[in-house]
């Protein structure tokens, strides 16, 4: 059920990406530094501090070589980490569009206020 759902969040990805008028993927991927700058420094509300710790939690795992289950089994030990990184593509890939559509006034952040 979970690797439905995390398709399914992919899939939504994808077409958000190739929507006409939506940021592009490139865009979306030059965006992740100034995204992620921003937030840090407290300028774009829209990605709060436990989105960031989510997001550098989903990196450690994919880079540590502790996992929950064996890379040496193989076929199943390499699942977790691709799920784990589908949903940090997925994440980075919908958090820089609205990020996008945010530096370029399209519409609000979700949450917080802009600091000025």
């Amino acid at each position: 059920m979970v690797k439905a759902g995390r398709a399914a969040a992919t899939w939504r990805a994808y077409r958000e990406v190739s929507k006409p008028g939506s940021p592009g993927f490139g865009a979306r991927l030059r965006a992740v530094p100034r995204m992620l700058r921003a937030a840090v420094k407290g300028d774009y509300p829209g990605l709060t501090k436990g989105k960031i710790a989510m997001l550098g939690m989903a990196v450690a795992y994919i880079v540590s070589p502790i996992d929950v289950v064996p890379d040496f089994l193989l076929g199943i030990g390499v699942v977790d980490d691709f799920g784990v990184f589908l949903w940090l593509a997925t994440a980075l890939l919908g958090e820089s569009g609205q990020f996008v559509e945010w530096e370029h006034g399209g519409r609000p952040a979700q949450t917080g206020k802009v600091r000025r």
